[in-house]
């Protein structure tokens, strides 16, 4: 297992990341884009995540490489799902198999409850990706749905594989509206008001 410290990501992160994306996108079916963003772009979705206050973690080696990243963001953009987040992992090909995914989901998952998110929603892309899978699984996320073939890459169909996993007290007990996802919903309702 490598050994790695999470921390907030930061802007001087953002080549380290493009790159493991890149990667991801061009090699594996983690994601469904066909053309790996640039560096500009990654910003853009950076700096819109970080404006919201969603978490953006990085897993630092001891040398200073980033192994990988993990982020929350809004599951959909309608108020009702405000409670919920849709997580995603990225790890470099370097530290794949390595532990390096699952210290950086259980830190998001921690994070993200602490924000007072109560759901966590993943979207796996494809159904032979045993190893994220079982990641989730370990962690609490259960199977809740399969999208069949709803995506066409390398020449083939893939599914889309939700899993979800309740955060604090989930759906248990109403949440509270001064946390931060109800301060975020009341800000943007302000703004639409002005």
């Amino acid at each position: 297992m490598t050994k790695v410290m999470v921390r907030d990501a930061r802007h001087t992160d953002l080549p380290a990341i493009t790159a493991i994306y890149r990667h991801a996108v061009l090699h594996g079916t983690a994601s469904f884009e066909l053309a790996p963003p640039d560096q500009d772009e990654m910003r853009s979705r950076f700096d819109a995540m970080r404006t919201r206050e969603y978490p953006y973690l990085v897993a630092e080696t001891e040398d200073g490489a980033v192994a990988g990243y993990a982020y929350a963001n809004a599951y959909r953009p309608r108020p009702a799902y405000r409670w919920a987040v849709e997580n995603s992992v990225y790890i470099d090909d370097r530290f794949q198999g390595q532990g390096v995914g699952r210290v950086l989901l259980e830190a998001l998952i921690a994070r993200s409850e602490a924000l007072g998110f109560r759901q966590m929603i993943a979207v796996i892309g494809g159904s032979g990706h045993k190893a994220s899978i079982r990641l989730h699984e370990s962690l609490g996320f259960e199977m809740v749905g399969v999208l069949k073939g709803s995506g066409y890459k390398f020449e083939r169909w893939l599914d889309s594989v939700y899993m979800q996993r309740p955060l604090g007290e989930g759906e248990t007990t109403p949440p509270d509206p001064d946390a931060y996802p109800g301060t975020l919903y009341k800000a943007a309702v302000k703004a639409e008001q002005s």
